[in-house]
């Protein structure tokens, strides 16, 4: 008898607490930078041992952009490959999907933010890769307008060379005219300023720089975090960091962020 009025109790007192709701999970995926790696002593890298201490999933998957793949894909084809990694994290039990990068991973992220619905956050870090920038611009004039003259004349798919820059390292690239030009074109899907503009409602972003990194220095919040449709989350953070130490630099302030969300 003891045992019956036991369990009723039991019931009753979990009928009147409501039903018991699972704590959500943040995953996030940190795509490294131009000519890099994800692999675990990379600044990407780094920083997910981080998260993962923190009981946050994080992936740091090879992107086209990669040393060894040297832009195997275009940006458009680049966001199915993000959607497989999103798949992954929802595999690994993530409720909560952040998509962030750094350099041109960041680039990738806002894209990303800007095309697809359902994301909690865009995480960019020292976000790079300017195609728009007057610089660049004149840079990479002559091989825009050869990748453009080869696609327009149907000829994307047809290897040829053509220039890139890392902070400064220069590095001929041996690709497709169409997969060039979809990165480098100054009217192109890569452009930061446009993507920020168009993530999509509801999204926030956290832009974190280092306090040395030339973009920063130059433009600051007005290149295209001020862009940003409006959120309550949104946050621009300046650390102690050149460029290509900001993920490391930032690990408290990130983790700090994700956990807000």
């Amino acid at each position: 008898m003891r045992i019956v009025l036991s369990a009723i109790l039991f019931a009753f007192v979990v009928a009147l607490s409501g039903p018991v709701v699972a704590a959500e999970k943040i995953g996030v995926i940190i795509m490294h930078g131009k000519w890099g790696t994800g692999l675990p002593n990379s600044p990407v890298g780094i920083l997910a041992a981080a998260l993962s201490k923190e009981g946050i999933i994080a992936l740091t998957p090879d992107m086209p952009w990669s040393k060894t793949r040297l832009y195997a894909k275009d940006y458009e084809e680049t966001m199915a490959e993000i959607d497989k990694a999103v798949v992954t994290l929802k595999s690994k039990g993530a409720t909560k999907i952040v998509v962030g990068g750094h350099s041109i991973g960041a680039n990738t992220a806002i894209g990303y933010g800007a095309r697809r619905d359902g994301l909690a956050a865009i995480l960019a870090i020292a976000p790079g890769h300017l195609p728009e920038g007057s610089d660049w611009k004149g840079k990479f004039a002559a091989d825009v307008a050869k990748a453009r003259k080869a696609v327009n004349a149907g000829d994307g798919e047809k290897k040829d060379k053509f220039q890139d820059i890392n902070q400064g390292k220069k590095k001929t690239l041996n690709i497709p005219a169409r997969i060039y030009l979809s990165w480098f074109a100054p009217d192109g899907p890569s452009i930061m300023p446009v993507n920020a503009a168009n993530l999509k409602p509801g999204t926030p972003l956290l832009w974190l720089t280092g306090d040395k990194d030339g973009l920063h220095k130059r433009e600051g919040k007005s290149y295209a975090f001020d862009k940003v449709p409006a959120h309550a989350k949104n946050a621009y953070i300046v650390v102690s960091s050149g460029h290509g130490d900001a993920p490391k630099k930032g690990v408290k302030e990130i983790i700090k962020w994700l956990k807000s969300l």
